[in-house]
């Protein structure tokens, strides 16, 4: 137990993020990656609108550099203390301010950590695991991990391993190999027993998820802890087929996930690749503390093939990951409706960065946000052709709120706020209206976008109590020829926003007042 005790303790320490710093650099270590061999450190951006460069120090000595605000540190032994440290480097071109003068050459912060002590690793292969595309390994992983004492790693090797539902616990490593893929079934039999889940904002019973993890429960309980799903390889579902033999069998919200976290705390899913699902690819509600991280997502061609899905869960952090998806690559989301309302779980203190985006239908928060979301940060990301770029999305029966979304510093071709859409309402609605506030955009290159819609497109609610308010729009580059919609909304500025040819684009207003262009 001596393992999880350090990890617990550190995470005493250095969480929970976004809470008031002791620095301005907020170093802390991503939930769940303090490993045997290796931990992932996160900072938050210094000059916001200048790439700089960052070096990392181990135990005093140079280990590496980076311009992201994210790094990972490899090569270390089990059971040993370090000090990682960050500065700037110096001598990197970039204009220098006087409190930088003063700071470049010295290490700001200061993490204090000790490995994992090192555990029993489980080959499934000694559990009677085949690579057989016509041998179902269900029963046989599932006794490996029932196995895995604490601090243990369960092993998938080289190879193809179909199975069915399997189920995780706290205190222990699934590691997929470079090369190995863990396959989902197409047989629905091998989803049963229904479990106790959350689809599009309502709790209902659906087939169990290829990877499962805890229990759902509303009590703010969590029951897995500490548990790390990484390795390199592949997590491949039923894809297709079961999507389409969930449906035939018990209808469209009857589909698992291809990885389903429920009252879940301190995890890290990294450094895989996952495609294939029968529904959401990964999704996690009533959660704490959670790291999604260089993965590979590939979901296009699925019915709601979403990327990653936070539900009304506290503190995730998602980056260097690639999307490509059938659905929303991102969708943040805290249950639907009066059911959503009153459970009142909101999804808080997100952070997106270094991510790509190739193909979906957008990076999203909604449009189930009846529980609440708030402290969203999208940074240093780049979107490609999605339907709907980056938005915001909700509808007047919804009730709850989405504010305090900052996106800095990226590359989109579109950003729409909806207050109304054609899917997803049924049910009666909350006893009260949304709220959409306090939103900022800056550093923000749109001049790729299509300029037959707008390319900003925002709209609150028509209700005078409940109007889009407060966003702020600085240094947004877009096309030209470009529109920018703004309907039913307060005190929205538009600062420095020009196309690319140095014009101002049209502004189409309806509904609103405090609008500044």
């Amino acid at each position: 137990m001596k393992r999880f005790f350090c990890v617990v303790l550190l995470f005493v320490l250095a969480v929970p993020a976004f809470a008031a710093p002791t620095n301005n650099y907020n170093l802390l270590i991503a939930p769940g990656t303090l490993s045997e061999t290796s931990v992932v450190v996160l900072w938050d951006k210094q000059f916001r609108n200048t790439a700089v460069e960052y070096e990392l120090q181990l135990n005093g000595k140079l280990h590496g550099s980076t311009t992201k605000t994210n790094y990972r540190i490899t090569g270390l032994k089990p059971g040993a203390s370090y000090t990682v440290s960050l500065r700037l480097k110096a001598g990197t071109g970039y204009t220098v301010s006087l409190r930088l003068k003063n700071e470049k050459s010295k290490a700001l912060f200061a993490l204090h950590f000790t490995t994992a002590a090192k555990g029993k690793v489980y080959n499934i292969l000694d559990f009677g695991a085949k690579s057989d595309s016509t041998f179902i390994n269900t029963k046989q992983i599932q006794k490996a991990i029932d196995a895995c004492t604490a601090g243990g790693t369960l092993y998938i090797p080289k190879g193809n391993f179909v199975t069915g539902a399997l189920f995780l616990k706290s205190n222990m490593t699934l590691h997929i190999a470079e090369g190995a893929v863990l396959q989902g079934s197409i047989d629905t039999s091998d989803y049963l027993p229904l479990i106790k889940n959350r689809f599009e904002g309502w709790e209902m019973d659906t087939y169990a998820s290829l990877i499962n993890a805890g229990t759902l429960n509303r009590d703010g309980s969590y029951n897995v802890e500490n548990l790390r799903i990484t390795g390199g390889g592949t997590i491949k579902g039923g894809g297709k087929k079961l999507e389409l033999a969930c449906k035939a069998a018990r209808g469209i919200r009857s589909r698992g996930r291809l990885i389903l976290l429920m009252n879940c705390r301190n995890v890290s899913i990294d450094h895989l690749t996952l495609t294939e699902p029968p529904c959401w690819t990964l999704h996690y509600v009533y959660s704490n503390n959670i790291s999604c991280h260089d993965l590979t997502i590939k979901t296009h061609g699925i019915h709601n093939g979403d990327g990653i899905d936070p539900d009304s869960s506290i503190d995730s952090y998602i980056f260097n990951c690639i999307f490509d998806t059938g659905d929303d690559c991102i969708a943040i989301k805290s249950g639907k409706n009066p059911e959503g309302y009153y459970v009142g779980k909101p999804t808080v203190n997100v952070r997106i960065s270094d991510c790509d985006f190739k193909r979906g239908h957008g990076i999203s928060i909604g449009s189930e946000m009846s529980g609440g979301v708030s402290g969203v940060l999208v940074q240093d990301c780049k979107a490609g052709a999605l339907l709907h770029g980056l938005q915001i999305k909700g509808t007047k029966d919804r009730g709850g709120y989405v504010k305090n979304v900052t996106v800095l510093n990226c590359q989109l071709l579109k950003i729409t706020i909806f207050s109304a859409v054609n899917y997803n309402n049924d049910g009666e609605a909350a006893p009260v209206l949304p709220v959409f506030e306090n939103f900022v955009f800056k550093h923000i290159d749109l001049s790729q976008a299509n300029t037959k819609e707008p390319v900003i497109n925002i709209n609150g609610f028509s209700d005078p109590a409940h109007k889009l308010k407060h966003v702020v729009f600085s240094n947004i580059k877009l096309p030209a020829n470009a529109k920018v919609v703004i309907n039913d909304a307060e005190q929205v500025r538009f600062e420095e926003v020009k196309m690319v040819d140095a014009g101002k684009p049209v502004y189409e207003v309806k509904n609103s007042t405090g609008i500044v262009y």
